[in-house]
């Protein structure tokens, strides 16, 4: 897959809610990326119609300095019936904000992120 790059939007509601519930426990930088949340924008998506976005974060002073790469926190995944369906895991760039990525154990590829109720988040 491909990056395709999008016109900068908001986070729609479930990108939003399942970044919080990615954010919603303690590790070093949790606080400043919950604060960076309310202002990132989704810039491309990881291919068409895929879930995983990249992100982009103003600069301000809610930098998480010294944390780049991939955030150590993670959400399993469940579907209604509670199997595992994949794991939904958060990136930075710079101390930012900087994708959203769901890998998934499924057939057919998810065209949005699993929903929060059902994710599982772990440090």
């Amino acid at each position: 897959m491909s990056v395709v790059p999008v016109a900068p939007r908001p986070l729609s509601p479930r990108e939003a809610a399942v970044v919080t519930k990615l954010l919603s426990v303690e590790f070093d930088g949790a606080a400043e990326f919950r604060t960076q949340t309310l202002r990132a924008q989704v810039v491309a998506t990881w291919g068409e119609a895929s879930p995983s976005v990249d992100l982009a974060v103003a600069p301000g002073d809610d930098q998480a300095s010294g944390i780049d790469g991939e955030l150590p926190v993670s959400g399993e995944a469940y579907d209604e019936r509670g199997n595992y369906i994949g794991e939904v895991t958060l990136w930075s760039s710079d101390g930012y904000l900087s994708a959203v990525e769901y890998g998934w154990v499924t057939d057919d590829t998810p065209e949005v992120l699993p929903d929060p109720a059902r994710i599982t988040v772990s440090v």
